[in-house]
Order: structure tokens, then sequence, then C-alpha cells
């Protein structure tokens, strides 16, 4: 699961339960937000060249999430965005993926063939990955990429986002999930703005 900006009610237990691959697990405490790290742009890089060597077919392959944003505190996690020819084949990317040590806990067929795949003990300088994959010419790829452009180019979206998570992150929550719908008024704030923006700058220049 991850951040959607369409106004939705909160995330039910029972649907995150269905959409968990296993068991979901609570959080141990509160949700952590570091203050951003400038090596984080090269744990992605050094992560991409793996995932790119045992998926050599893969369509795409982008950093997301607030770790893709210079200046932004995140949570210690890399968010990945894997875009394949057909997520529903499970096999011809988590089999790959294994030997990597990414693991498959989330399956939402019915939310563009959303897949997540979990890996920890990535790095020291972010402990954990969350790889989204997602079909080609998705609109929530290009959702993810748009909301992440918009915040590298604009401050002040840029510290309103880390003002809600870090007020969010020093309240209690069961599930991550629950933490991330949340955000969702403020992501659907920001999206509206980005897209009006890429709107604007995809009109011809008279």
């Amino acid at each position: 699961m991850t951040d959607q900006p369409d106004g939705s009610a909160p995330t039910s237990e029972e649907a995150i339960r269905a959409a968990t691959v296993g068991t979901p697990q609570p959080l141990q405490g509160r949700i952590s937000i570091d203050p951003y790290d400038p090596v984080w742009p090269a744990v992605y890089e050094e992560e991409a060249a793996r995932i790119r060597e045992v998926l050599p077919h893969a369509v795409e392959l982008h950093h997301a999430g607030s770790t893709s944003v210079p200046g932004l505190a995140a949570k210690p996690l890399l968010d990945l965005v894997l875009v394949v020819p057909d997520p529903a084949d499970e096999d011809s990317y988590a089999v790959p993926l294994a030997a990597l040590d990414y693991v498959l806990a989330i399956r939402e067929p019915d939310w563009y063939e959303h897949r997540v795949l979990k890996k920890s003990g990535l790095s020291t300088a972010l402990p954990q990955a969350n790889l989204h994959v997602f079909p080609p010419d998705c609109a929530e790829t290009a959702r993810m990429l748009r909301f992440r452009d918009h915040l590298r180019a604009h401050p002040a979206d840029r510290e309103l986002y880390q003002r809600t998570k870090l007020r969010l992150a020093s309240q209690d929550w069961k599930f991550m999930q629950n933490y991330a719908d949340a955000k969702s008024e403020v992501v659907a704030e920001i999206t509206e703005r980005a897209e009006a923006r890429s709107g604007r700058d995809a009109q011809p220049q008279t």
C-alpha cells in the first residue's frame, strides 16, 4: 500500500489484512523520521544496479518516496518503483528478487495490480526497502513521480509535507498504513497543485 491522494476513507484493518501476504505486523513504538541524508541517492543507485542485474528486462525503475527528495526528512526506508510487463506474473520478478532478499509482502490486484516486496538489512543509512511494482503506463506511477518532482522543485510544499509527517509520526498508530492514510489529505492538496502546475507547464507558450 502507498499514499493514495484520492480522499478515500482510511484503510480498514480488514483491508490491510486482505492485502498483506502473511500476517500484518503492528508497529512497535512510534515511527522514526530522520533528517535528510545526502547518502540516500547513492544507496538507491547501488540497489538499483543490483535489481537491474537480476531483472535486465524490467521496463522502468525509479527512486520515489521521501528519500528521493533532497532536504526532506524521511523514514529510514528506501522506496523504489519497479515497472514490469505484468505484475500478476509474480514469478517473473519475485523469484529473481528473492536472490537479493526481497520478500513479497503486499498484493493488491484490484489497484493497478500493485505489489510490494520488502527487504531488510539494505544498508546502514537505509536499513529497509519497499519495492512497489506496477504495470506500464500506470497512473499511480506517474502520480508518484509527479509528486516527487514537485516536492523537489517547490520548497514551501516540501516544508508542508515534512511538518505533516513529523506531527503524525509523534502519534501512535497500529499499522504503518494508518500513518500513510493520515497523510492523505495533505498529499491530495500537494498533488492537486503538482498536477495544476504540470498542466500549465504542458501548455504551449505564446
